[in-house]
């Protein structure tokens, strides 16, 4: 908070707030808690997704500069768009709001910013700065090149952009690592420039384009040799070239070690583009999973759930829960236990209904769900979270321990038997009721679709039998460089089946298993590029023309 602004009560305030340089985790705990009270969120255009998925449904997000504008900021158009910016941050202060300023990087290193604070404080509008990581520190970091070695060194920041003859001459009479903020088609330009001054041409550099984000690429040269290496990868020229990069000049800054210091674009999935055929809500675990491993899960429901076709038997249990028919509940789905919670919404019932019955859980998703209902599950496999796994922990029957026998177990219409059939085996009666039915999705977007069939994504994820059926059903097969990844020996013949061609098992019936297995699939297709000596590259890039696709 500015202590010597004045806190007007007729004004909100201003939060300038850096979100770092791409990648959503690199948001603070301070500045996820500000953009959740904001009532006006003015963000740059690279990191507006970024910032709002942390901010309230009912914040204002007005129009402001975009992309193209934000990618000239030097030239006229440019600074007139920051202008406008500035005019919608000022405006909303004015009228009370809470407004949050959204910066790529770090706001403490953005001219523009300061001219904002400063009008802010000329009006004695409060405000707050909530630094963010830089993305000339944030970069080199996930590209594997430390500023300094255990020598130390001096690491100096320009932009090239506004850099001018003194600050060239500073840098090329000097051994100081420099971290240059250029364009990608400016690189070249700025390498002369360090020779011109004094650098010896062979001073390794690297330079990374779409630094933190899966998009990442960094090539390592040095600065007499930038422009051809540039051109050899067929990175340049290009309409892209106006893009920002980072290039990290010095002999001391570990430009030679990349190859083991590159901890991010060496995930096994990196950048891979990951199908996961369920709706996000019963995908997210397994999406967070794949994003640690590099990829980019991409949801799309293939079952759709709707309320059984004749309520009453689900409407019979939820009044045997409350008086007193059941020992047991259990939960093998979040869909079913949104269906239960749906069902005690409607009759005015809350979590207390469960008072004094035992409540099973298929798995931790599951657990999760029933514990934002209010209920923390009794019993959650110790082993595999399947039906089978609840039944290795289900205890037997025991008249003198139970006084009731009886379970309930709300499920889907197409539910298997088998934990019906263990249960009854372990002395219980079973009261097995449909709390749901499953319907094939809507078929995706278009562009999906096109994706899913002309070979847009790197793997897919079948996680049973119906998924396959369901996603080839309504967005159609996927193409054949696509690894196609199973949950086990029945998905995978249902896949083969289908003409599809199974290069991914999982060794258990486990999501997470899964994922783990692909990861691995990822990993030794890498290793074996790198020790062919061939580029490593992604499985959608061996579409025909896809190389020219991925780079306009």
């Amino acid at each position: 908070m500015n202590p010597t602004a004045p806190n007007h009560s007729a004004s909100g305030q201003v939060t300038f707030l850096g979100a770092g340089p791409g990648d959503p985790g690199l948001l603070t705990l301070r500045a996820v808690e500000a953009l959740a009270s904001a009532d006006v969120l003015v963000a740059d255009p690279q990191v507006l997704d970024v910032v709002r998925v942390h901010a309230r449904a009912q914040v204002d997000i007005p129009l402001q500069m975009s992309a193209d504008e934000a990618s000239i900021l030097g030239s006229p158009h440019g600074v007139s768009a920051l202008r406008d910016t500035a005019n919608l941050v000022m405006a909303a202060a004015r009228g009370g709001k809470r407004v949050v300023r959204a910066v790529t990087g770090d706001p403490g290193l953005d001219g523009y910013v300061a001219e904002e604070m400063l009008a802010c404080a000329a009006e004695g509008i409060v405000f707050e700065v909530i630094p963010g990581i830089a993305a000339a520190v944030g970069v080199p970091a996930y590209a594997g090149v430390p500023l300094r070695d255990a020598q130390g060194t001096d690491v100096r920041f320009i932009d090239a952009r506004s850099a001018d003859d003194r600050c060239w001459s500073e840098l090329g009479t000097s051994d100081a690592t420099a971290v240059v903020s250029t364009t990608l088609d400016s690189v070249a330009a700025a390498a002369g420039e360090l020779v011109a001054a004094g650098r010896k041409p062979d001073t390794p550099l690297t330079v990374t384009v779409a630094g933190t984000t899966t998009r990442q690429r960094t090539w390592t040269a040095t600065l007499g040799s930038v422009a051809q290496v540039l051109k050899a990868a067929k990175v340049l020229p290009s309409p892209d070239g106006g893009q920002p990069v980072i290039a990290v000049v010095g002999e001391r800054s570990a430009a030679a070690q990349r190859d083991q210091l590159s901890w991010f674009e060496n995930k096994p999935l990196f950048g891979w583009r990951v199908l996961v055929p369920r709706t996000k809500e019963q995908a997210a675990s397994l999406s967070d999973q794949l994003v640690s491993y590099g990829a980019v899960p991409h949801e799309v429901p293939t079952i759709a759930v709707e309320p059984p076709r004749t309520p009453q038997q689900m409407e019979r249990a939820v009044k045997g829960l409350v008086t007193g028919r059941y020992e047991w509940i259990a939960f093998t789905s979040v869909n079913a236990v949104k269906a239960v919670r749906e069902k005690f919404e409607e009759y005015g019932l809350d979590a207390r209904a469960f008072a004094g019955i035992k409540v099973a859980a298929v798995g931790e998703q599951t657990a999760r769900a029933l514990v934002a209902f209010g209920v923390k599950p009794d019993l959650v496999p110790s082993g595999e979270q399947s039906a089978a796994g609840l039944l290795e922990d289900w205890p037997p029957y025991d008249p003198v321990f139970d006084p009731i026998d009886r379970v309930f177990l709300p499920r889907a219409d197409i539910a298997t038997e088998t934990l019906v059939a263990g249960l009854i085996e372990l002395g219980w009666e079973v009261d097995d009721v449909t709390a749901y039915r499953t319907v094939r999705a809507s078929p995706p977007p278009a562009d999906t679709r096109e994706a899913i069939k002309g070979g847009g994504f790197d793997a897919v994820l079948f996680t049973s039998s119906s998924t396959v059926r369901n996603l080839v059903g309504i967005a159609g097969k996927p193409h054949n460089v696509t690894v196609i990844a199973c949950i086990g020996p029945a998905t995978a013949k249902t896949a083969e089946e289908h003409g599809l061609r199974v290069d991914v098992m999982s060794p258990e019936p486990s999501v997470h298993k899964l994922a783990e297995a692909l990861a691995d699939f990822g990993a030794a297709r890498r290793d074996s590029a790198v020790e062919a000596g061939d580029p490593v590259t992604r499985p959608s890039e061996r579409r025909p023309g896809s190389r020219r696709r991925a780079r306009s």
